[in-house]
């Protein structure tokens, strides 16, 4: 059976690195294959991690829109289509990504969800753990484009507007009614202590933080440096701190 780990949040809020740092857990601590799917049209999650991406499910889906794509004779558009969707999958030792992305026009997410679900569905089935990077929208979930979600983590920054959206994503969740087994707050970028205001906004909204993760210097050197987050130390402060919540939120599956 596998684990899913959804990553939400608003942008600037971390998310990216966080879902990375829980990839890197999951390859030093898991027992089996991960998936990840950058699932943010903002794609960052290759570099990340330190795979490149040459094609991303939104481009390719945009060139069948267009008849870009020549089906080979014998085979029908949906059996290529899953083919092709395969072909994009990014392999390495114990992780392959597959990166949704953008196309050129609107209409590249809605074009044919019944076989990116198919696809995802039966991907999803050959790994331990599925790890989905997230824009705020959930507008992969919200399509039904992925399976049901255990894990639920939005993020919030150390800021009074990251915790409002948390808010609304968590309300969008309950109104899209997704299926999402647990669902945990996450504030990043945290100093020791949590400023007032930050403070008050949680108590005034009913939310309660699973976890803190502080501002780290290491992650935003790799960061800048291009470095995959998955090198970074034992010793680094976000990695002691997601592998913490980790722990926790595997002990309760």
């Amino acid at each position: 059976m596998t684990l899913s780990i959804a990553v939400a949040g608003k942008g600037g809020s971390g998310k990216t690195s966080v879902a990375s740092l829980i990839i890197r857990y999951l390859k030093k601590n898991g027992s089996g294959p991960i998936l990840a799917i950058d699932a943010d049209p903002n794609a960052n999650l290759g570099e990340s991690l330190g795979l490149e991406v040459k094609q991303t499910v939104g481009l390719m889906l945009d060139e069948f829109h267009k008849d870009k794509i020549k089906i080979p004779p014998g085979m029908t558009k949906d059996i290529y289509l899953e083919y092709k969707l395969n072909q994009i999958i990014v392999e390495s030792k114990e992780l392959d990504l597959v990166t949704m992305g953008r196309g050129e026009g609107p209409e590249c997410y809605c074009y044919p969800n019944l076989i990116l679900k198919r696809f995802a569905d039966t991907l999803a089935k050959s790994y331990a753990y599925m790890v989905m990077d997230n824009e705020a929208g959930m507008e992969h979930l919200s399509r039904r484009t992925t399976q049901n979600i255990d894990e639920l983590l939005i993020i919030s920054d150390h800021s009074v507007k990251g915790v409002r959206t948390v808010a609304r994503i968590r309300d969008l969740v309950a109104q899209l009614k997704l299926v999402v087994k647990r669902q945990s707050v996450i504030i990043n970028f945290a100093p020791t202590k949590l400023a007032p205001p930050v403070t008050d906004e949680l108590v005034r909204l009913g939310i309660e933080p699973a976890a803190t993760i502080p501002l780290d210097e290491e992650v935003y050197e790799y960061d800048l440096k291009l470095k995959p987050l998955l090198d970074l130390p034992d010793s680094s402060k976000a990695v002691r701190a997601v592998n913490d919540l980790m722990a926790k939120l595997l002990n309760r599956t």
